[in-house]
């Protein structure tokens, strides 16, 4: 029996399929990377040093004359942060992962020796003086990435230990608990805190139980609360967080004077460079509390503009991971998780002390407070996230091309049934 030929017009359910692979293509396998997380990267940092110039200035032309010190500084460090970046993502992902185990040896070491022969401001040892680097570097800043970077490998060697012994799961805090002791010599707090939630955000993105998160969160809190009563100025800092007018003039100081300086932004803002509280009443404004005198000069507009950013880069960051752990490349993965919970939770904990949401911490925001260590690794961590983007586009490509490909729509008999 011949019946009549197929019709060469296409179904609406082939043009549909067509349509959802020619996006994917679009969206995926035709670009060589996420370009909305290098605008994102890249729009943070050109606003960090147009905030950290106007927030500087007076500061910087009552300590040098120059009112222009620091923000020619940071543009120093803007270069020096874009070459390591431009490195970083020439380097292939494989060298991280077999030189995972000695960047960590090598972030220990940095943590011991800062200790040894750090320099002291402020009453913390965090910084080391190196001959040739134009800024002292933050040690703890270094040990980040290394500390993602070897718990990166970690999980994608002994995923199924990770996932079903008690072994595997409390090796890695084994080696954050040496860390944080070195933090805590220094002391440093907001660091071990940054890097302990990144290790367990990890943990549980790589699908460890979860009920052993709950048994370690609850004595996380008793060592927290111990901790926290153990000195008189920690006790302050919480005194002063519940209700700091009581003593403006002293414990509660800079969170008063950043939440005048929000008071103050409304909804539109002062306009740049017309920062009251940056006139030496907000102490560190071109560093730890630089997002105050931004949402002081751009207002609550252009405060939630710099939120979003940072939403879109974390979000784009776990895309990475997870396009990357589709395509079966494990420690890809994993370091673009570790990267997004590292920016996520330091960007969170910093604004969140400006706003008078948490205590006051030494953190810096990433890629928009002065400081040359923090920069340099922020772009070091967004060029491993637009390396591992890459390799994982390329992996698709091999693997979309190595399958043939049946054009739709054209019958294999050519409509003829027997």
């Amino acid at each position: 029996m011949v019946t009549k030929p197929t019709s060469g017009k296409p179904t609406s359910h082939v043009r549909f399929s067509r349509l959802r692979s020619l996006r994917e293509r679009l969206s995926t396998r035709d670009q060589p990377f996420d370009g909305w997380l290098l605008t994102a990267a890249l729009a943070l940092i050109l606003m960090g040093w147009v905030m950290v110039t106007s927030a500087s200035t007076e500061v910087a032309a009552s300590l040098t004359g120059n009112p222009w010190y620091f923000s020619q500084r940071h543009a120093i460090f803007v270069l020096i942060a874009l070459v390591a970046a431009v490195i970083a993502l020439r380097t292939p992902l494989a060298w991280w992962r077999a030189n995972g185990p000695f960047l960590l040896l090598a972030g220990i070491a940095l943590l011991f020796l800062v200790l040894l022969i750090g320099r002291e401001v402020n009453g913390s040892r965090r910084w080391l003086s190196l001959p040739l680097m134009p800024f002292n570097l933050q040690v703890s800043e270094v040990a980040k990435l290394c500390l993602i970077v070897y718990l990166a490998g970690y999980l994608e060697r002994f995923l199924p230990e990770v996932r079903r012994t008690w072994g595997g799961f409390l090796r890695p805090f084994v080696v954050m608990g040496i860390i944080a002791f070195l933090l805590i010599l220094e002391p440093d707090y907001g660091a071990v805190v940054v890097m302990a939630g990144c290790m367990m955000g990890m943990l549980l993105l790589a699908g460890a139980p979860w009920g052993r998160f709950a048994l370690i969160l609850g004595l996380v809190a008793l060592l927290g609360f111990y901790a926290a009563i153990a000195e008189p100025y920690r006790m302050a800092r919480l005194t002063s967080f519940a209700d700091p007018w009581a003593d403006q003039f002293a414990s509660g100081y800079q969170l008063t004077q950043a939440l005048i300086a929000f008071g103050r932004g409304h909804w539109w803002g002062m306009g740049l460079g017309n920062s009251v509280q940056k006139l030496f009443y907000l102490p560190e404004a071109h560093t730890d509390f630089v997002f105050a005198v931004l949402a002081e000069e751009l207002g609550l507009f252009g405060a939630i503009g710099v939120v979003g950013l940072f939403a879109l880069l974390i979000w784009r960051a776990l895309a990475v991971g997870r396009r990357a752990e589709l395509a079966g490349l494990a420690f890809a993965a994993y370091v673009s998780y570790g990267i997004a919970l590292v920016i996520g939770a330091q960007a969170f904990i910093n604004i969140a002390v400006s706003s008078g949401m948490l205590p006051t911490k030494g953190l810096t925001l990433p890629l928009l407070s002065y400081g040359g260590s923090s920069l340099l690794v922020s772009a070091t961590m967004i060029a491993l996230l637009l390396r591992a983007d890459i390799e994982t586009r390329r992996a698709r490509r091999h693997a979309g091309s190595a399958v043939p490909r049946v054009r739709a729509g054209r019958p294999d008999t050519q409509g003829v049934r027997k």
